[in-house]
């Protein structure tokens, strides 16, 4: 860690573990050579949290925004980034839950169905998915998105395209 020049805060470094690939032959999380033993023990999960870096959320000026204008039919005018999966925030970091399908060690490939990343998103790391620690039995959300789908599962057959509003 070193401290910026500018604020005298530290700054830290994060480096991909891997990348998303995406594709005609569905989805794969393909883990770099040198971080693959870490895959020992994932294969009896049946989910993992994927962090990944928003590679194309834009320069050092997206890392500045705070709040952005309405970024769902039934949202506010307004929401904080802290209130958003946008990528335009001060550190540009995405988490996702995928399935695993099935995973190749040797390779360091996870199969996965689904994850919304792009092809080439850095991963810059995985959690295995633990409902003992992640599930929240009543949890709440605002009223604009209290007609979300309640689980991940439900989420895949949601319409999406009608909810988020593109710019």
């Amino acid at each position: 860690m070193d401290k910026s020049p500018s604020s005298g805060r530290k700054v830290y470094k994060i480096s991909p573990i891997g990348r998303v690939r995406a594709g005609g032959d569905g989805y794969r999380l393909e883990i770099d050579a040198e971080y693959r033993a870490g895959l020992n023990g994932l294969d009896g999960f049946s989910h993992v949290d994927v962090l990944w870096w928003c590679h194309r959320a834009g320069g050092d000026a997206s890392r500045k925004t705070l709040e952005c204008g309405k970024p769902y039919r039934n949202a506010p005018a307004t929401l904080g980034v802290f209130a958003t999966r946008s990528p335009l925030r001060p550190n540009p970091i995405a988490v996702s839950v995928a399935a695993i399908i099935g995973i190749d060690r040797a390779a360091g490939v996870i199969r996965v169905p689904y994850i919304d990343a792009e092809d080439g998103t850095p991963i810059v790391d995985l959690k295995p998915y633990h409902p003992s620690i992640e599930r929240v039995r009543n949890a709440s959300v605002p009223e604009w998105c209290a007609h979300w789908p309640k689980c991940y599962e439900d989420s895949a057959c949601f319409d999406w395209d009608s909810e988020i509003l593109h710019g």
